[in-house]
C-alpha cells in the first residue's frame, strides 16, 4: 500500500489526527468532513481536502498533500490545483495547505517560484521526524509517526501505542478501530510477515477473537472433520489470514470509495489488479 493511502485512511477515520498534527487539537471535527473534489478543467483531483460543513463558517478549508517521495512538479502541481479549485468551487471560506513530508530532505522548495507563498501563513509544512514537544506525545500524531519509524523499532513503537490506546480511550469501538489501524500500518511496514505474525507479536491474540476469525477457524474445523484435524487445523489458519487480508483491503476500498476515488486510482494506490478493486467495490455497494 502506498504511503498516502494509509494518511487516507487515517485522517477519513481519525479526522481529529489532523488537527492534533497542525497543532490545533480543540477544533471541533464535526464541522469539518474530509472529502476530495475533481477540478474538471484539467482533470485534476484534491484528495484530501477538510471541508468545513457550514458554508457560512469563518473556519478555513485544509487541501492535505502527503509526500513521501521527492517531486520537483509538486508545488506547481499543487498551487495550480488549489486554484484552479478556487476559481470553480469559490467556496465561502478561507484556504490553507497542509503538506506532510517524513523529512525535510524530501521536500523540493523550488524558492524561486514558490518562495514567498511557502512563506504565508497560510502554508504549513510538517516534517514528521522534526516534531517535538507537547504534539508528539498525542496518540493520534504517534500513531502518524509509526509510518516512518524504522522497521526494527516499529513494533516496540507499536506495542506502546496500543497500550496508550487502552489507557487513554473509553470507547470500545473506537479502540478497536485505533489499535487495528496501528496493526495495518506494521502489516505494510512488514511485508513478510503473515497477519497472524504480527498479531502475535504485538499481543493481539486476545483482541483479535473476532466473528470473523471464529467463523474462519469454525470452518477449518469443519474441513478437519473432513480431512483430518491437522490439515483442517492448518487450513483454519490459512483461512483466517485470508479473510484477515480480505478485511483490510474491503475497508480501504470502502473508505477510499468514499473519498471519491476512482477504482483505477485506488488499484495504483493499494497494489491490486484492478479486476480485485472491481471484486471489493461491488461487494461495498
Amino acid at each position: 500500500m502506498k504511503t498516502d493511502s494509509l494518511f487516507y485512511q487515517i485522517f477519513l477515520n481519525f479526522p481529529q489526527i489532523f488537527f492534533e498534527l497542525i497543532n490545533q487539537p480543540n477544533t471541533d471535527i464535526q464541522n469539518y468532513e474530509f472529502t476530495s473534489r475533481e477540478v474538471k478543467q484539467l482533470s485534476f483531483r484534491l484528495d484530501g481536502l477538510f471541508l468545513p460543513t457550514q458554508e457560512d463558517s469563518n473556519q478555513p478549508f485544509y487541501l492535505v498533500e502527503v509526500q513521501f517521495q521527492g517531486d520537483d512538479n509538486l508545488y506547481y502541481r499543487l498551487f495550480a490545483e488549489l486554484f484552479l479549485f478556487l476559481r470553480q468551487y469559490q467556496p465561502p471560506y478561507p484556504w490553507r495547505i497542509v503538506v506532510i513530508y517524513p523529512s525535510r530532505k524530501i521536500e523540493r522548495k523550488q524558492n524561486h517560484q514558490f518562495g514567498n507563498i511557502l512563506a504565508l501563513n497560510q502554508v504549513q509544512l510538517i516534517y514528521l521526524d522534526e516534531l517535538e514537544g507537547s504534539v508528539t506525545n498525542s496518540l493520534g500524531v504517534g500513531v502518524v509517526k509509526l509510518v516512518i519509524e524504522p522497521e526494527k523499532e516499529a513494533v516496540n513503537r507499536a506495542k506502546s501505542l496500543i497500550s496508550q490506546a487502552k489507557g487513554e480511550i473509553m470507547e470500545a469501538n473506537i479502540q478497536e478501530n485505533l489499535i487495528d489501524l496501528i496493526e495495518t500500518i506494521i502489516v505494510y511496514k512488514l511485508p513478510q510477515k503473515t497477519r497472524k505474525e504480527i498479531e502475535t507479536m504485538l499481543g493481539l491474540s486476545e483482541l483479535k477473537k473476532t466473528k470473523v476469525y471464529q467463523e474462519a477457524f469454525a470452518e477449518g474445523e469443519q474441513i478437519g472433520e473432513q480431512r483430518g484435524e491437522q490439515r483442517g487445523e492448518q487450513r483454519g489458519k490459512q483461512i483466517g489470514e485470508q479473510i484477515g487480508e480480505e478485511k483490510t483491503n474491503l475497508k480501504a476500498v470502502s473508505n477510499m470509495i468514499r473519498l471519491g476515488l476512482s477504482l483505477e486510482t485506488i488499484a495504483q494506490y493499494l497494489d491490486l489488479p484492478l479486476d480485485e478493486v472491481q471484486r471489493l467495490a461491488k461487494q461495498n455497494s
